[in-house]
């Protein structure tokens, strides 16, 4: 019994305590502002989102404490999940109300989104990917960065198929981001954005549905039927979040949150919710946190040991900009609606689940990263 306080006192003494912080604060007023949303239904987002942070941060904790050099060692297995929960969702996929792609499955009676872990399997695979390349100095070969290309193309192309394009758009951002960060040439990027740009009238005419394109559309359409059709979320959106003034509401007080008036207020919508009740300056404390974080696990990237540590931490870094960004992008009005969750403070089982093991991953590359900090004296790699 000794020995096992002693392990856990060890690891709260040698965890980032600072970041754990960070997600507790996050989860926290996530918790809060659901308990306070979930008044206008019937169904008990409070109890999924509990019982999945609780999985969640079991999950985190021990995944933090396994060596990611065992993950490195181990990175084949990521990349068959990977292709085996795309796979489920082709065979089992369901399409969820509220929703329109099938990249959900039935457990239990519980959906859940696969693509979330999905992306952690394919920020695993890149960054091994990417630190062989690193190491024997081939990040700027044209060849490699072309199989680099193949790779972020395989999921990006597969989700896609899914309907699920807002998942689809996350995967292509973390790509961009981790082989930036990793040493690609800013040439293949300017090439990229050549060839999209040339690419851009086909994309509009013969890969968007007339649906995708109106909520491309409705960015710069503000007449009333902009706003009664394509644009009704966003707009009541926005209403909502301005309603809330500099102090908001206060929780469980919110009318048009009582209401449900913004369409998916518990999801993808949940900064509304925020807005409302919370107020501007409640939304400044949540970018901050959000701020916060990021700098942090960028920082871990920094303190790495090795490269698929430093990959590791860019990872997770892009995969959480990438979903912050977009979703307020959506939210305020500034980008379309594409489906993008608001990592921890979402409602949704999936979302946490995945949000928490990455910071796990991140837990990992810093307790391992100096000898000084090992909780689980691994053996030495060969």
């Amino acid at each position: 019994m000794r020995s096992i306080l002693d392990k856990v006192s060890e690891y709260f003494r040698y965890t980032d305590k600072f970041l754990w912080l960070i997600v507790i604060a996050l989860n926290t007023t996530s918790l809060l502002i659901i308990s306070s949303m979930q008044r206008a239904g019937d169904y008990n987002y409070l109890r999924t989102q509990s019982i999945a942070l609780t999985i969640g941060a079991v999950g985190a904790v021990a995944l933090s404490c396994i060596d990611y050099k065992y993950i490195q060692k181990f990175w084949w297995l990521a990349a068959a999940a990977g292709f085996g929960l795309i796979g489920i969702v082709f065979a089992f996929g369901q399409r969820v109300e509220g929703t329109d792609d099938t990249a959900w499955i039935n457990v239990g009676g519980f959906s859940l989104q696969p693509s979330e872990f999905v992306k952690i399997c394919f920020i695993i695979t890149l960054s091994m990917h990417l630190s062989i390349l690193m190491k024997d100095d081939l990040i700027r070969s044209f060849p490699h960065v072309c199989l680099l290309a193949v790779h972020g193309a395989i999921p990006v192309v597969l989700i896609h198929f899914q309907g699920d394009d807002g998942s689809a758009l996350i995967f292509a951002l973390i790509f961009i981001i981790m082989t930036f960060a990793a040493g690609v040439q800013l040439r293949y990027y300017a090439g990229t954005l050549l060839a999209a740009g040339l690419a851009a009238p086909f994309v509009w005419t013969k890969i968007l549905n007339e649906d995708q394109r109106n909520r491309i559309l409705v960015i710069f359409d503000l007449d009333e039927n902009a706003k009664s059709v394509y644009g009704w979320q966003q707009y009541q959106a926005k209403l909502s979040i301005s309603s809330g003034g500099y102090t908001g509401a206060g929780l469980f007080n919110g009318q048009r949150v009582g209401y449900a008036i913004v369409p998916e207020q518990e999801n993808d919508f949940i900064f509304t919710v925020a807005g409302e009740e919370l107020g501007f300056i409640g939304c400044c404390i949540i970018l901050i946190l959000f701020i916060a974080l990021l700098f942090r696990i960028f920082y871990k990237s920094a303190s790495a040991r090795d490269e698929f540590g430093q990959n590791l931490c860019i990872g997770v870094f892009a995969l959480l900009l990438s979903q912050v960004a977009i979703n307020l992008g959506m939210v305020l009005g500034f980008l379309p609606v594409v489906g993008v969750t608001l990592p921890f403070l979402s409602a949704g089982g999936t979302s946490v689940l995945g949000a928490m093991l990455c910071i796990g991953i991140v837990q990992s590359v810093h307790l391992y990263s100096n000898d000084d900090r090992l909780i689980i004296k691994a053996a030495p790699h060969k």
